[in-house]
């Protein structure tokens, strides 16, 4: 079997060809929907909020939607945990779109005391430590999960946990 070798000057055209490739194709934009079209699929509206009960009311539609999601990671849930959907009102799908400004749900009050206590937290709390670099957040707690998980001290002599707590012995 006969091995072939490529020059190093013919090896570095070919690099420097196909990275000439890959700028070009990289700075080309995308090609414009047709007049008339429906957006591209990755683009959302973000309609003006309503119902802000304990959230700025100048919040915008595109900074809710962050926030929202924020929180949903935070908990480990998804939109439908808080909002219920109206079977009235279907997207371009058939599928029911949600009612964000419902309150039915008692996962939104829920959510809104949380709000409240975490927001209170900050601006008592937390803003008046000296070296406080993160504000207490859903995550701070939740890390991911609805209910935050059960915390066990580790016994500080065996790396094991505490007891749990109950009434100091007697006879003392």
């Amino acid at each position: 079997m006969k091995k072939t070798s490529f020059s190093l000057p013919f090896a570095a055209a070919a690099l420097a060809m196909a990275a000439g490739f890959a700028v070009t194709a990289a700075a080309q934009a995308p090609p414009a929907p047709p007049a008339g079209g429906p957006p591209p699929a990755h683009e959302h509206s973000f309609p003006k909020p309503t119902n802000l009960k304990v959230l700025p009311k100048t919040m915008t539609g595109e900074q809710l939607h962050e926030l929202m999601h924020k929180w949903a990671g935070s908990l480990g849930t998804h939109c439908d945990h808080c909002h219920t959907t109206d079977p009235k009102n279907l997207d371009e799908h058939g599928h029911p779109r949600f009612n964000f400004a419902d309150d039915s749900k008692p996962e939104k009050l829920t959510a809104r005391t949380m709000y409240k206590m975490t927001e209170e937290i900050n601006k008592n709390y937390v803003s008046k430590l000296p070296h406080a670099d993160e504000p207490v957040s859903c995550a701070t707690c939740h890390r991911g999960h609805e209910k935050p998980e059960h915390f066990v001290l580790p016994d500080p002599e065996h790396g094991g946990p505490h007891p749990p707590p109950g009434p100091p012995p007697t006879g003392r």
